[in-house]
């Protein structure tokens, strides 16, 4: 690195530090902290919890780590303030769901009516094709209707739906805004009208960085197995690659346990920022792991993030 290069990537780090100062007292204070576009931040939400899935709610800025590509990212932000949250809720409408659709729809305005004033949330259905029934929007009653107006009918395009949904969510990120942006999934069966692969949705939910929340449903009949056509192994990635969840509920009666647990979720996840080590606008990918120094803690994440592209930036700017 030259002289020249040193001094820029020292002054690049120094304006990140001087905009995230008051970011560092978020703790001590209400408010909603936001990035200055020109200052490459990446935050991140982890949920921190014990063994038994039990939140964990005393962990400090101390008791973690954070990796970039293998090297340690000193923390411009740690906190477990209650930030916007930006939720969207898709539910399969195919046939297969005709018996389940009155609980999946009590369960999902459950999870709504959780949500705050300044939090947004949209709907959708799918079956042979996605369709959104309200855009985000923070009006519950027009969001409670859009469940209610859910209708079931047509195969199943999993794969297909989430791509655009992915898509769409990723083009809606409000730059430099902290916000819990994450979608909640329902679905009972296998993909059967996909014109997508399952490593296509994979690669839209990195590039959305929205923690995916998949509810792979069994048929409703007391005492069934998992259907062997339910893409258990897809849904367990997509979660785990997003830094969600994976649930297979035994039964419709717990359904509204599974939305309590993402909802209490939601709102109990901790806040990390950091300005990068690496400061080249290459477009790759690069890889977050974060550890926990204290014993006996789990934790999950995102697992990454693509670098912005010099041309990209050029043309925000």
């Amino acid at each position: 690195m030259t002289d020249r290069q040193a001094l820029r990537r020292g002054g690049r780090m120094a304006a990140g530090l001087l905009l995230m100062a008051p970011l560092l007292r978020a703790e001590t204070r209400q408010g909603v902290p936001t990035f200055g576009i020109d200052v490459e931040v990446v935050s991140l939400n982890l949920a921190i919890t014990d063994p038994g899935g039990r939140d964990v709610g005393d962990v400090t800025d101390q008791d973690v780590a954070v990796f970039e590509d293998g090297v340690r990212q000193p923390l411009c932000l740690f906190t477990r303030e209650r930030w916007p949250i930006s939720l969207s809720v898709l539910i399969d409408s195919s046939d297969s769901m005709t018996r389940a659709m009155p609980s999946v729809q009590a369960a999902a305005t459950r999870l709504l009516r959780t949500l705050e004033p300044r939090d947004r949330a949209q709907v959708a259905q799918f079956s042979r094709r996605l369709r959104v029934l309200q855009d985000l929007t923070s009006d519950g009653a027009a969001l409670e209707a859009a469940v209610g107006a859910v209708e079931v009918g047509g195969d199943t395009a999993l794969y297909s739906s989430l791509y655009i949904a992915l898509k769409e969510l990723a083009a809606q990120r409000r730059e430099g805004v902290a916000e819990r942006r994450a979608m909640v999934v329902l679905s009972d069966g296998n993909d059967t009208a996909s014109y997508v692969s399952d490593e296509q949705v994979i690669e839209a939910a990195r590039q959305a960085q929205v923690s995916v929340y998949a509810i792979g449903f069994r048929d409703g009949r007391p005492g069934a197995a998992l259907p062997e056509t339910l893409p258990t192994y897809f849904l367990t990635a997509l979660a785990r690659e997003t830094g969600g969840r994976v649930y297979f509920p035994t039964s419709l009666d717990d359904l509204d346990g599974v939305y309590d647990r993402i909802a209490r979720e939601l709102r109990t996840l901790y806040g990390v920022a950091y300005v990068p080590s690496r400061t080249a606008r290459d477009g790759e990918w690069r890889r977050i792991n974060v550890r926990t120094l204290r014993p006996n803690l789990i934790v999950r994440h995102r697992s990454g993030y693509y670098a912005p592209s010099a041309s990209r930036l050029a043309v925000r700017r």
